[in-house]
């Protein structure tokens, strides 16, 4: 069976082989950007450059999908690369062990058909947002905190203010079910985006309230 036999016809042979030419980054390899990841190498994008300056700790094992007991103190795009060469070997990850920067984001950047933000802070969010605008392309941004997470898609000329934010509820902590929604709401996005299919979160905010099951969306 074809391995991507089980996307049709959702995902049409055609569109497959587009996807397989797309060239996306994921800032962070965390709790949303490991689930994006994943995703997207089992979905089909072809090429995924993964950036991120972090090594695994003890106190990712919560969430974070890369994360176990034997990658303790491991570069976390590495491992991402190591799991997907062992989930879709079609799939070429890049990875990059240093965090997003005024130095190399416009160079990260320049031959992507698609950003997306699974970052921890703001002013990182906004660098990206920056960079993204420059390049030309989308941005597919994603936050977290508790029971609560957002999703909203930036094209290059949108206003990037309410990166700032983080998402209603301002709960605690970083909930393993909240980054896998939250992860897949964004990398469906992306793969519509890709694609030119369905509805793209521009201009809007997805407030996701997982503990009241509210999902609203607000025009920005």
């Amino acid at each position: 069976m074809d391995r991507y036999e089980r996307n049709k016809p959702a995902i049409s042979p055609e569109d497959q082989e587009r996807l397989a030419g797309c060239r996306v980054l994921v800032a962070g390899c965390g709790g949303l950007g490991g689930h994006i990841i994943e995703i997207l190498a089992r979905i089909g994008v072809g090429h995924i450059t993964v950036v991120d300056g972090d090594k695994f700790i003890v106190s990712n094992l919560n969430r974070q999908l890369f994360s176990s007991e034997e990658n303790i103190g491991r570069c976390k795009p590495l491992c991402a690369a190591e799991r997907i060469a062992a989930v879709n070997p079609l799939v070429e990850i890049i990875p990059v062990c240093e965090p997003l920067s005024k130095d190399n984001a416009d160079t990260l950047l320049a031959d992507m058909n698609l950003a997306i933000d699974a970052l921890d802070n703001g002013p990182s969010r906004l660098l990206l947002a920056h960079a993204a605008r420059k390049a030309g392309i989308h941005l597919v941004s994603g936050a977290i905190d508790g029971w609560y997470g957002r999703v909203t898609v930036l094209r290059p000329g949108d206003d990037t203010d309410f990166l700032w934010e983080g998402p209603a509820g301002a709960s605690s902590g970083n909930l393993s079910a909240t980054a896998a929604c939250v992860a897949s709401i964004q990398a469906s996005q992306a793969v519509k985006l890709l694609l030119n299919k369905g509805f793209a979160l521009t201009k809007r905010l997805l407030e996701i309230d997982l503990l009241h099951c509210d999902f609203d969306i607000v025009e920005v």
